[in-house]
């Protein structure tokens, strides 16, 4: 502890025996907390690789190895009392180009230390990781990941930039397998993400790196430095603060509202046809779409179940920097005929601002209602919030079913599509749309189709 002992652990003599001056002391910071960041608001494919703590000489030689074997940039959150103990596997952290971080001194639980000993655990170990590497860092995690209003005020008051969780853990001190942990990042690798690795308990983390860099590379992402990610990235505003926030609202008096139900577009004089994906799914899914989308220069619409753009906004917002529409397919995905008004309601109104805060603007007016069964009242109650315009669907192929092969897909779509149609997929993993998707856009452009986005097909005033 830092009453008693020095910053390498020996015993520290009172300052009156000394002859030094006592420490000076620490006054509660009464400026703005350090920022807080468990992701990186970000469309771009990039996200960080973090460490927590440092092994022995052996691993960390072998790890480091590994990250420069597949050209990997990491951040290494850093103990002072390890760099003290062992500063040359921190000068060999820094000198291959990686980015080295304050882990606080000691790693102790910083939710039990009095505002003083936070400060001074930062900063000790701040100025141990200067000394012995030429460093000074910008970023702080603590052991757990976990901090409070205290550590983010002392992290302000010694000038860091952030206080640092992470968003994608496979907990790997739980002693899990290297194909466990790499299979984990796998399924949650998102844009913006920051992984989170411990170096100091389980030596499988080494064998996950190639595993980590193949599912990278495997969706098109690129492991970057936190410093980078952070640079890159932007800050949210607050849901309040974007205009149209509140288009949707709770309004119990629905009985009399006019709604429309929109399957397709009559009357076209040009073979235009809209694309539409429903539902949510991971990175490794949708990011393909969107590429799909990209290289056939195809915009579509987007209809989000909320509940998963909660976990993921950068996933949304890369919908729209594609120059997609993203719309409204509820929070939680009920079949809307079994809720009550209010609870539908609630649920339609969530999800706009859900949407909303993870695109930064306001969703194009639409709603598809999951499963796509409603009733006149039920679409009365909806149009009440401010969706007058239900987006339904003319052309489906049971997609959401993996036992539909691409093949099936394929055939489908073209069997059903004219001028007009509203064609609907879904985004979800482990069916066979992106393997039919590319084809069945090819034959659609064979057969002179135009693809345009559902609130143009239908002349949706924006």
């Amino acid at each position: 502890m830092l009453a008693s002992c020095g910053i390498f652990g020996g015993s520290q003599p009172a300052a009156e025996d000394s002859g030094t001056k006592a420490p000076a002391k620490v006054v509660r910071y009464d400026g703005a907390m350090s920022r807080a960041l468990t992701f990186v608001y970000t469309a771009r494919k990039e996200l960080s690789l973090t460490f927590n703590g440092m092994g022995d000489a052996e691993t960390m030689k072998r790890l480091l190895d590994q990250l420069d074997t597949y050209g990997i940039k990491a951040t290494f959150f850093l103990p002072g009392m390890r760099v003290a103990e062992e500063p040359d596997i921190a000068k060999a952290i820094a000198a291959r180009g990686h980015e080295v971080e304050n882990n606080t001194l000691n790693r102790l639980d910083m939710s039990k230390l009095p505002y003083d000993q936070i400060y001074n655990e930062i900063k000790l170990s701040s100025d141990v990781i200067r000394k012995q590497t030429g460093v000074t860092p910008r970023y702080l995690r603590t052991k757990s990941g976990d901090y409070s209003d205290d550590v983010r005020l002392a992290a302000a008051q010694l000038g860091m930039e952030a206080v640092v969780s992470y968003n994608i853990n496979p907990k790997d001190r739980q002693m899990q397998s290297a194909a466990e942990i790499g299979s984990y990042i796998e399924r949650f690798m998102m844009r913006g993400g920051i992984i989170n690795l411990d170096t100091d308990v389980n030596p499988q983390v080494v064998d996950a790196i190639p595993l980590i860099a193949a599912a990278a590379k495997d969706i098109g992402y690129k492991l970057i430095p936190l410093q980078e990610l952070i640079r890159n990235g932007g800050e949210r505003k607050p849901l309040q603060d974007i205009p149209g926030w509140n288009a949707a609202k709770i309004n119990p008096d629905y009985k009399n509202a006019a709604y429309k139900l929109v399957y397709r577009k009559d009357g076209l004089q040009t073979k235009q046809i809209a694309l539409t994906f429903d539902d949510w799914g991971s990175d490794r899914t949708i990011t393909k779409i969107l590429d799909i989308l990209a290289a056939e220069n195809v915009k579509a619409t987007f209809f989000l179940r909320a509940k998963g753009t909660e976990s993921n906004p950068n996933l949304a917002r890369a919908m729209v920097e594609g120059g997609h529409d993203v719309a409204n397919h509820s929070y939680s995905h009920p079949v809307v005929t079994t809720l009550s008004p209010q609870a539908l309601q609630e649920d339609i109104v969530k999800a706009h601002q859900v949407i909303t805060e993870a695109i930064q603007q306001k969703p194009t007016m639409l709603f598809r209602p999951p499963t796509g069964v409603i009733d006149d009242r039920t679409g009365k109650v909806i149009a009440a919030t401010g969706y007058p315009v239900i987006a339904m669907y003319e052309v489906t192929t049971l997609d959401w079913d993996a036992k539909n092969s691409a093949a099936d897909i394929v055939k489908g779509i073209m069997k059903q599509t004219t001028s007009g149609s509203v064609i609907l997929l879904h985004m979800l993993d482990d069916i066979h749309t992106i393997e039919a998707l590319p084809k069945a856009i090819e034959q659609l452009k064979q057969k002179g189709f135009d693809f345009v986005k559902m609130a143009d097909l239908i002349g949706l005033q924006r």
